[in-house]
């Protein structure tokens, strides 16, 4: 007997990502159909109540039965952070896996997702809470620009991926060059990728003015499926400007218009710039990623579903026959 066969075989696990408005919610349901899967958001905001139609949140009547993960499960006053994303799906991916489901991440935040395919320890450099308070208050005199242009020329890498706004993000990246005489970038570079798993990740494309097209159309939806008066609520409920779910797009962009500091047309161009920015940001990681198939969403969505099938039945072995053995599962509860 080889060697090889008497080592357990990994757990599997799918990952579906992709800049926002690229199509992403549309296929992972019809893939979870297919597959038996359990999906778990790998989006930084859905996490947080309250905060739906800026996130692009799916409602639980659109689910079609399939378990999701990972959505409001954080009051917005409170932090979220990769690595309390990591640790929640050390426990929800074996959990499902346990369940005969086929674990299934679904989003767009780079960081989050590519933690827990590759496991990535993160910085347990202490907190500093004096040069915290010192880069705080170089932000609120020169402005999120001036402190975001210091990581900048210290950590281009994590700069590019951080938007000025996230003060919260920018100081702790700073924080811990100040600390460690290392970048968080170059922690982060410096780790290496095994993953715990049996990898299948899918990333999605698109032609970029389409893309931008359709991150324009999806603000304008969004406006008018009442996304202002969302931004309000959590105002009036005492969630604080500076907190970390009010960094996510949709919110920082309206505030100022919110409190008569800018025009309704102001704060919607911004926001569609914004997400532009971000859309381009989420690519860029995403190309520094390995191992990833990518599928053009300008094509035939049933021949991307044919090629998908296909990359599923190469990398982890199991082809559409697998969801008719998981249709005795049971389902589970989403959380």
């Amino acid at each position: 007997m080889q060697l090889a066969s008497l080592t357990p075989r990994k757990p599997p696990l799918l990952v579906l990502l992709g800049p926002t408005a690229a199509g992403k919610t549309k296929l992972s349901l019809e893939l979870a159909r297919a597959y038996g899967a359990e999906i778990i958001s790998g989006d930084s905001m859905q996490v947080y109540r309250g905060m739906d139609i800026g996130t692009a949140k799916i409602k639980p009547e659109e689910t079609e039965g399939v378990p999701h993960h990972l959505i409001d499960i954080r009051d917005p006053r409170e932090p979220y952070s990769a690595a309390d994303f990591q640790e929640a799906c050390s426990r929800l991916i074996p959990e499902i896996a346990g369940r005969g489901r086929l674990p299934f991440i679904v989003g767009g935040t780079g960081l989050y997702i590519e933690s827990v395919c590759y496991g990535y320890r993160f910085s347990q450099a202490a907190s500093d809470e004096a040069y915290r308070s010192e880069l705080q208050a170089f932000a609120d005199a020169r402005g999120p620009e001036a402190l975001h242009a210091r990581l900048a020329a210290a950590d281009p890498e994590s700069a590019q991926r951080l938007h000025p706004n996230d003060v919260r993000r920018v100081i702790r990246a700073l924080e811990i060059l100040h600390l460690t005489g290392e970048t968080m970038s170059g922690q982060l570079a410096g780790q290496k990728k095994e993953s715990p798993y049996e990898l299948c990740l899918l990333g999605l494309t698109m032609d970029r003015a389409e893309l931008y097209r359709r991150i324009e159309r999806r603000i304008d939806a969004m406006m008018e499926e009442g996304l202002a008066d969302e931004v309000a609520r959590l105002l009036a409920s005492g969630v604080p400007d500076d907190a970390v779910a009010m960094q996510g797009l949709g919110y920082k962009e309206l505030v100022p218009w919110l409190r008569g500091e800018s025009d309704r047309e102001e704060a919607v161009e911004l926001l569609k710039r914004d997400t532009r920015r971000f859309a381009k940001r989420q690519l860029s990681w995403f190309r520094h990623m390995k191992d990833i198939e990518w599928i053009d969403m300008g094509e035939n969505f049933h021949n991307n579903l044919n090629r998908i099938h296909a990359i599923l039945a190469g990398k982890l072995g199991f082809g559409l026959e697998y969801a008719n053995n998981q249709s005795s599962c049971d389902g589970g509860n989403s959380q």
